[in-house]
């Protein structure tokens, strides 16, 4: 992969990207764009739309060459306005979600791109909001900012949630079982809601013979808002349709995290899958934790950061992969407070490495950070079509 800065494509805003180039084929672009100065909302927003088309014009690339774009913003119930007339939010799955970056940013941008010039993804819009993604004969569903509203508890939001995303892969001839890939799941009261959208999950999950005799899906459960006071679980959900059994792998690292399931949770640590020209690495939202399922350095954020990291390396290890084929992290803190000596770690270990720090509580009070991201490795397996 290659590594770009680009700092400079806006006043006020640190820019990066990482890029599989390969000879062939479909190219991936992830880019992370943070005001890293004080601002208002309008002028941090117009700022980062600026570098955003500097950035693609620097990298060659064209703007529906987007995919999927996520939103951090500080304060959406006040920011929805602007933001639904941005350019940022069209032309791609796009989610918008209450995390504010840190440490002075109102908003910021991550966005992943594929380029094939000899075959050109097509991409659609469908009218129930899905987004999809058709490629060398399969189809990609990005469902973003799915929520429901006045539907009561968090175990009630989530179930619907749930209810609506089964639906919406019912209708294109998918299975939650054989086509869901990853979720994300976002609690503005997390601390006091998450053991509700736990068992709804859980639930729904053994109704759709998702149990840990077969499989779960890669996911992050963190807090966040949709913008919306009447909102308590947002879902952000990923399928495919088209692929073969055995380009899928769940990973794991037994002997530094224990399955999900042992304490009462429904998640793969991460999901792997294998094309015939890559392998791509899901890695979900992932702690400071042993394979007791306990956690590991109360209270020390630092410390919790490097067990956070040796956790993801052993996932990644699972798949043939180190932390250096990360193409991009978000790292979220329960205390913002605790930025700078995290910035300055992360920052030694991976000058490259696209990234941004989000004030988020994770769902358990003494884990005080956790980190998701994705990977790029190399490697394929030609008896798959290639990515």
């Amino acid at each position: 992969m290659q590594s770009y800065d680009l700092r400079g494509m806006a006043t006020g805003i640190r820019g990066q990207a990482r890029r599989y180039l390969p000879s062939t084929g479909a190219q991936e672009t992830h880019l992370l764009l943070v005001p890293d100065q004080p601002g208002s909302f309008t002028r941090q927003l117009q700022r980062l739309e600026q570098a955003y088309a500097k950035a693609l014009t620097e990298l060659g690339l064209a703007p529906d060459t987007a995919v999927f774009r996520r939103v951090f913003a500080s304060d959406l119930i006040n920011q929805c306005e602007p933001l639904r007339a941005s350019a940022l939010t069209r032309g791609a799955a796009v989610s918008c979600v209450e995390q504010p970056p840190l440490p002075d940013a109102k908003v910021a941008l991550y966005a992943y791109h594929v380029a094939d010039p000899a075959t050109p993804p097509r991409t659609t819009v469908a009218p129930d909001g899905a987004v999809l993604w058709e490629h060398h004969g399969r189809t990609h569903l990005a469902a973003v900012g799915l929520t429901q509203p006045g539907e009561g508890s968090s175990y009630d939001q989530m179930r619907s949630t749930l209810v609506r995303f089964e639906r919406m892969l019912a209708e294109r001839g998918m299975t939650l079982l054989e086509h869901a890939l990853r979720t994300w799941i976002y609690l503005p009261a997390l601390d006091t809601d998450y053991q509700g959208i736990v068992r709804a999950r859980r639930e729904f999950f053994t109704d759709h013979g998702l149990t840990k005799d077969t499989h779960y899906l890669a996911s992050t459960g963190i807090a966040g808002g949709a913008g919306d006071p009447a909102v308590r679980v947002m879902l952000d959900a990923l399928a495919v349709q088209g692929l073969a059994a055995g380009q899928v792998q769940y990973l794991q690292a037994l002997d530094h995290l224990s399955p999900t399931h042992l304490y009462g949770v429904t998640f793969e640590r991460g999901t792997a899958v294998t094309y015939g020209d890559r392998t791509q690495a899901l890695i979900s939202g992932t702690a400071s934790i042993d394979a007791q399922g306990q956690i590991v350095h109360p209270g020390d954020v630092l410390r919790q950061l490097e067990r956070t990291l040796e956790n993801m390396g052993a996932l990644l290890a699972d798949v043939g992969a180190t932390l250096d084929d990360m193409a991009y992290v978000l790292i979220y803190l329960r205390d913002g407070a605790d930025r700078r000596p995290i910035e300055r770690a992360f920052r030694r270990r991976f000058p490259d490495l696209p990234y941004v720090i989000l004030r988020a509580p994770v769902c358990r009070p003494g884990w005080l950070i956790e980190i998701e991201g994705a990977a790029i490795i190399p490697a394929g397996n030609p008896a798959y079509a290639p990515f």
